[in-house]
């Protein structure tokens, strides 16, 4: 990601997403290779988007160093 050479912090959006929070990189060649075999399962995308953040978030607190 622009500006981080290990990421981005956690909580912080993907530098990547657009206003309507889609990537911009879908399908291009520069799009980071974790993000290419990110593989989504229903645990992790919930019944919402809200079940995912909160999923997501979860992972990012027991993630963070």
């Amino acid at each position: 990601m622009p500006g981080h050479a290990q990421g981005k912090p956690a909580g912080e959006p993907c530098a990547n997403l657009s206003t309507d929070l889609r990537c911009r990189l879908w399908g291009r060649p520069e799009r980071p290779a974790f993000c290419a075999g990110l593989q989504a399962s229903d645990e992790m995308c919930g019944d919402d988007r809200q079940q995912a953040i909160a999923w997501l978030s979860a992972l990012e607190r027991a993630t963070r160093p």
